[in-house]
């Protein structure tokens, strides 16, 4: 018996000996950094944003799909009734959450770039404004960060405005991907939702418009500062007709967040591009960025560029319903001499150089 209890008693010196030098390796072994953990939150955060702008929609239509075959088919018959019933919405200025704006995540998608949102002129909240985003690159960082997210301060840089970010009509189609847009304050570049959110729902409401669109996905590439704008006057009408205020704004770094495959003008893999952009609205683009393990490596992350928004002047337009090509054009090329000063006053600041140039497609 004394055997017993002496080899009891060994077994248990001798595990208290071996947790006492895993616990004295866990304590010697380094601990990740407050800057570790930041950065890791970043990178989080902006994966949990790439995948829901190019995955949600999808899994969530072929996961509604599959549930019809199965006993929990009512889910999807009650979502089908939901969308059929709530139809219009999107273009009735939609359903947005303020706590979805304040979403902490949005800090640290912020910090991972960074993105910086720049003021140079005041913004009145007894009129309203179309907010000309440049350039569209590849997702549109600079202009969700800014006017989706309350992330870089616009609320508070100018006060009693509202804003908004326009995108295709297509996306408020997909099942629950429609409810995470519209959370966000995103609605349909069409002239209805737009018209409603300049005609019937107050002042101080800014609707950003990304006008290269598609078109200009297709030629972005980093040092690249081209925009499609010559012969988009859609937004200017719209001014026109509602008396809305255009305002340029321009994302410094915008083109510089991914590498893309960029294919001749005239070649086949560039006309197929084109037609699938009339049939769908959207242009399939092939790029690529950097993975989620190292920078290193090749994946669907934007690379960490810093970002820098400036919203310029206003400018005034009148409200005339029924404007002629003339007064299109005129106040269009108001617009882009706007533009034009903007992006000259402020290249130098955001990492171009004095020799660079905006190019007007």
């Amino acid at each position: 018996m004394k055997t017993i209890i002496a080899a009891c008693s060994q077994n248990l010196s001798g595990s208290r000996a071996s947790i006492q030098t895993t616990l004295r390796t866990l304590l010697a072994a380094p601990w990740p950094s407050q800057r570790d953990i930041r950065s890791w939150l970043q990178l989080l955060s902006v994966l949990q944003w790439v995948l829901s702008f190019l995955l949600l929609g999808t899994i969530s239509l072929l996961l509604l799909i599959y549930l019809v075959f199965t006993s929990f088919w009512p889910i999807s018959a009650l979502y089908l009734a939901w969308i059929i019933f709530d139809w219009d919405t999107p273009e009735k200025g939609g359903r947005r959450l303020p706590c979805l704006r304040r979403w902490p995540v949005w800090r640290h998608f912020r910090d991972y770039f960074p993105v910086k949102l720049v003021k140079t002129h005041d913004l009145s909240p007894s009129h309203n404004y179309i907010i000309g985003s440049h350039p569209h690159g590849i997702l549109c960082v600079g202009a969700f960060c800014n006017f989706i997210t309350g992330s870089t301060g616009f609320g508070e840089m100018f006060p009693g405005i509202q804003p908004f970010l326009t995108t295709l009509a297509g996306n408020f189609r997909l099942p629950v991907f429609r409810e995470y847009l519209m959370s966000g304050g995103l609605c349909p570049v069409t002239r209805r939702a737009i018209g409603y959110l300049l005609s019937k729902n107050g002042t101080g409401n800014a609707v950003a418009i990304v006008v290269g669109g598609a078109a200009e996905s297709l030629s972005c590439h980093p040092g690249v500062t081209t925009l499609i704008l010559k012969n988009r006057k859609g937004f200017v009408r719209m001014a026109l007709q509602h008396g809305a205020h255009l305002v340029p704004s321009f994302s410094f770094g915008e083109n510089d967040l991914f590498h893309q495959v960029v294919f001749e003008e005239g070649s086949w893999m560039r006309s197929i591009q084109h037609r699938f952009q009339k049939m769908m609205g959207f242009a399939p683009c092939i790029f690529y960025g950097r993975g989620l393990t190292s920078v290193r490596s090749w994946g669907f992350l934007p690379y960490a560029r810093p970002i820098t928004t400036v919203v310029g002047e206003p400018v005034m337009v009148p409200k005339i319903e029924d404007p002629s090509c003339e007064m299109v054009d005129m106040y269009h090329e108001m617009y882009i001499r706007s533009l034009l000063k903007l992006f000259n006053e402020n290249k130098t600041k955001y990492g171009l150089s004095e020799a660079d140039e905006l190019h007007i497609l």
